[in-house]
């Protein structure tokens, strides 16, 4: 077993690992071989990709993301040496916390190594809302001038330094202003779409706006303007998974974040 840097060449190799019900990983990994800030690995059993995975550093926090075993060679420990490795990877680059999201199957490997579960994060989908949503007037695109607010907002809720990683994303975003003051924003195209807000009133706002052309929603538990729109609707959340973190706590207001 060997655990190495995976190239942009192997991507093409890794159909093999896509799960049931995710989105094509080898977008996510033709990204994550292409921008500095991500640390893709591959472990190869002779000559054969058999798992994969990558750290995506943010400053002092990193997460770590796409973390998969082929089904032939689970239960071998091999997630748990793509996790030790990402997590060498992340401590190497002077990483004090590092997240990722779990699954009921990835959560006992992950607590093995010291993981704790922060929170759950609902996972909503199949949302059809008709007529459209009426997108409200508060609603503008991103405009330059206001990026050090979404900054502030993006820093207090998520708790990180990553605008240098939304940056890219900023031009087909739009903001949720009162009296020139920014409250939110919504990146379409980060993703499946990123919804960070100061208010419910934005955040509702801008998850109207998703809704319009999207039928999927996911944000944490502490999210309860969301969870009670969504409820008040009808609809419930499809599955849950566990945020974990290891290392030093990060404070964080997620009440309002939306992905």
């Amino acid at each position: 077993m060997e655990i190495k840097t995976l190239n942009h060449n192997d991507v093409s190799s890794l159909v093999s690992l896509q799960p049931d019900g995710w989105q094509d990983i080898t977008l996510n990994f033709n990204f994550y071989t292409k921008v500095p800030f991500c640390f893709p690995i591959k472990v190869i059993i002779e000559g054969e990709i058999v798992g994969v995975g990558a750290a995506i550093i943010h400053s002092d926090v990193a997460w770590l993301g796409h973390i998969i075993v082929h089904p032939a060679y689970r239960n071998n420990g091999i997630g748990n040496r793509i996790t030790q490795a990402l997590i060498t990877i992340s401590m190497n680059n002077k990483c004090e916390t590092i997240y990722l999201i779990a699954t009921e199957l990835g959560a006992p490997v992950y607590q093995k190594l010291g993981f704790i579960t922060e929170t759950e994060y609902l996972f909503f989908k199949d949302i059809i809302i008709a007529p459209a949503l009426a997108i409200s007037t508060n609603i503008e695109p991103y405009q330059k001038r206001f990026k050090r607010q979404i900054a502030i907002i993006d820093k207090l809720n998520s708790g990180e330094d990553r605008m240098f990683h939304l940056e890219n994303y900023l031009k087909q975003g739009h903001q949720y202003c009162k009296n020139n003051t920014t409250e939110g924003y919504y990146m379409p195209t980060f993703g499946d779409g990123l919804i960070i807000a100061n208010t419910v009133s934005a955040g509702i706002a801008l998850l109207n706006l998703h809704l319009n052309t999207n039928d999927k929603v996911t944000f944490p538990k502490e999210n309860q303007g969301a969870m009670d729109f969504l409820y008040g609707k009808g609809y419930k959340e499809a599955r849950t998974a566990r945020r974990m973190r290891f290392g030093k706590y990060t404070f964080s207001v997620s009440g309002e974040c939306y992905m």
